[in-house]
């Protein structure tokens, strides 16, 4: 394809994704246009009597479930709350507050060059013949680092394949299949944690089923680790006996020396100090995180009177809650001390300016955050969402269909949806009220929902063109090759999709047959009051 191409021009089921997703407005006039949508349908519901019971609460008289009944949102009291709640409505979206607090911390790391540092560390220094699994786990680890892994990882993963006689287009391969399709899956729970648990804990909060549950951003730690496991294989087979194999033998020239600047150049003797300062930064804070758990009075634990005989995920919900506090602290200190040493913080202004400049970065977030919080609210008001759940459970009981496969159904879902709309959080968003609640009517707790969504969601990012950072890894392509256009990076990355989207499901069905929790404290099944399901 020409270097001045336009997408437009793409043919098949690819030019098809590519105008279509083209013609879609940007995610925050989505949910604009969807309000819209959700007021006309909340009246025609209101006047024609649509109803359902409520699954764990008794009308007031006793008489038996309460009914809920659709409200229109034109009506005097929901008009009110838009305008008289809006401050709340905004600033209590979950999501908002957990992402901004862990990003305080990891915009200092980014910035001080921690995430950049470390990674550079680690690839550089990869066994020759373990290369591919190594470029691949370092990516998918990568994504605590937000566009590090995407501006570091990728380009020089190329580098280093091509610096061991391997084709460079296969490292950027397993760069992107990691950064990008490997999403989800990491060592620990993040800042993607943060944002999807948030707009997770909003739709359990708007379907009102009182089932006592609470947000733990390690609510799927366990299986994001299991996820990591499983995609490390299979991101190191497809890229060396599928993918490498049909690019052929790499023969370089003169000018792929220059390809990536100073990417290639070793990590100074300040850098390699900060490294290690930063690590001594780490461990002192899971010290102090362990003596706060486990210490005098064990502030972190709820172990006061009345507390005898509960579970010890309920004792360590304090904990639990803790930990987005403790990201943005490890973070924070962990970048201040690398920046220290490395000479990019000399100031306690430089440490505030690039807390300051993270924030900035967050804007357009806190814009989409806007919209898509009144959708939430105002899907909670109208009681569509409940509703909408309490019939879609039992139409998939009466249908007879396995829970698993509802569950593996939900993951196709996301990943064609993700073909579409690129932002996790709107997706998330925008599914989340109808979802939670109706998977946790058929006994999937939250965070089983959130998991599988987790995995459709990362699997087609990387063949989708309208991922914001395509463009970027076709350039990062184009610098080897300069005839690799669209429709080849897509051709490229298509068996990591097909393959992390087959294992993925797999996992997450096997993990709800099994039943085995999906993190500390977060079973994958749950019971609501009343003995429901």
């Amino acid at each position: 394809m020409d270097d001045n191409e336009t997408p437009s021009k793409q043919t098949g089921f690819l030019g098809y994704v590519e105008r279509v997703g083209n013609r879609l407005p940007d995610p925050v006039f989505i949910f604009v246009y969807l309000i819209g949508i959700l007021i006309l349908i909340s009246l025609i519901c209101s006047l024609a009597g649509v109803s359902a019971e409520h699954p764990t609460k008794m009308a007031e008289d006793g008489s038996g479930p309460l009914i809920l009944n659709a409200e229109s949102l034109l009506s005097p009291e929901n008009i009110q709350k838009v305008w008289v709640k809006m401050p709340e409505t905004f600033t209590h979206f979950h999501p908002l507050g957990y992402v901004l607090v862990v990003m305080l911390g990891a915009g200092v790391a980014e910035r001080s060059g921690l995430f950049a540092s470390g990674i550079k560390s680690a690839m550089r220094y990869a066994p020759k013949n373990l290369l591919t699994p190594v470029v691949a786990l370092i990516a998918m680890v990568s994504n605590h680092a937000a566009d590090a892994g995407y501006v570091v990882v990728i380009p020089l993963a190329a580098i280093i394949f091509a610096a061991a006689g391997r084709h460079p287009l296969a490292g950027i391969a397993a760069g992107f299949a990691g950064v990008s399709g490997g999403f989800s899956a990491n060592f620990s729970p993040g800042q993607l944690d943060a944002l999807l648990f948030g707009v997770t804990e909003a739709a359990v909060e708007s379907a009102q089923l009182e089932a006592g549950w609470t947000m733990n951003i390690a609510g799927n730690w366990f299986f994001i680790a299991a996820l990591l496991v499983i995609y490390l294989p299979v991101i190191w087979y497809v890229t060396d006996k599928i993918i490498e194999p049909k690019l052929g033998t790499w023969i370089p020239n003169e000018g792929h020396q220059d390809s990536f600047g100073d990417t290639e150049q070793p990590l100074s003797d300040g850098q390699r100090k900060g490294l290690r300062h930063a690590g001594f930064a780490i461990l002192g804070v899971c010290l102090l995180w362990l003596w706060m758990t486990f210490g005098p009075d064990t502030p972190l634990l709820d172990d006061g009177p009345g507390t005898e005989g509960q579970d010890w995920y309920v004792t360590a919900t304090p904990f639990f809650k803790s930990l987005v506090g403790a990201f943005m602290i490890v973070f924070l200190a962990a970048g201040w001390a690398y920046g220290k040493a490395a000479g990019t913080i000399k100031t306690s202004q430089d440490l505030v300016t690039m807390m300051t400049d993270s924030m900035k970065d967050m804007g357009y977030y806190l814009v989409l955050s806007f919209t898509a919080a009144h959708f939430v609210a105002m899907f909670s008001w109208s009681n569509l969402g409940l509703i909408s759940a309490v019939h879609g459970a039992g139409a998939i009981e009466s249908s007879g269909l396995p829970l698993p496969l509802v569950i593996g159904l939900m993951v196709a879902f996301a990943a064609i949806l993700n073909l579409f709309i690129g932002s996790a959080s709107a997706k998330w968003a925008l599914l989340a009220p109808v979802l939670v609640p109706m998977l946790m009517l058929l006994g999937v707790s939250p965070e089983g929902a959130t998991a599988a969504y987790r995995v459709g969601d990362g699997a087609t990012n990387i063949i989708s063109p309208l991922m914001v950072y395509f463009p970027l890894i076709l350039i990062f392509a184009n610098r080897w090759q300069k005839d690799f256009g669209i429709g080849s990076l897509t051709a490229m990355m298509i068996p990591y999709s097909i393959w992390m989207l087959i294992t993925g499901a797999i996992l997450m069905i096997l993990w709800m047959v099994l039943g085995i929790p999906l993190g500390p404290g977060a079973p994958m099944g749950i019971e609501l009051p009343g003995g429901q399901p």
